[in-house]
């Protein structure tokens, strides 16, 4: 069993409010857009595995240490994660064909600042994003997902509220 924190689009940004749900992750994963690579320090500080993508905002230093696209397994369950996707029905024309070619279980982004989990019927997956961490896009609440992958199943999936863009939670 692996309880998964899920965040994306924090544009550099890093506040101690998500560290009671990184204490109760065994992994972090980040769909993209991270900005200074520092700001991920505060997650590999807590000694969690750490998987990422870059995204478009993302500097050499942030593209050098991650790829563009991820494809692992967790339990029996495949992902595949990159920063820009789009969502079941709006997929670019490269993200269907790697879908295709990989048939994965979940298929995560971020980029839209939008939270979606969403069944995608014809690939026969879950669709993921987390929606922004961090303060800067056009997003009204700052969201992150987290759930539990056991035994090839995605279960307990909690969309986490982190209070409104421009203020931290208080």
């Amino acid at each position: 069993m692996r309880n998964i924190l899920l965040v994306s689009d924090n544009h550099g940004f890093y506040s101690s409010e998500l560290d009671s749900f990184i204490s109760a992750a065994d992994e972090i994963w980040h769909a993209g857009d991270i900005g200074p690579i520092e700001s991920l320090t505060c997650f590999q500080k807590k000694g969690k595995t750490l998987r990422a993508v870059y995204g478009n905002i993302d500097g050499q230093d942030v593209r050098l240490t991650y790829k563009e696209i991820e494809v692992f397994t967790v339990e029996g369950i495949k992902v595949v994660m990159t920063h820009i996707g789009g969502y079941p029905g709006r997929y670019a024309t490269r993200i269907q064909t790697l879908l295709s070619q990989e048939k994965p279980n979940l298929f995560i982004c971020g980029h839209s600042h939008i939270l979606k989990v969403m069944p995608d019927h014809k690939n026969n997956l879950l669709h993921m994003n987390p929606g922004a961490y961090g303060h800067h896009g056009f997003h009204v609440v700052r969201t992150a997902l987290s759930f539990i992958i056991n035994d090839g199943k995605i279960k307990d999936v909690k969309a986490i509220e982190l209070g409104l863009r421009g203020r931290e939670k208080g």
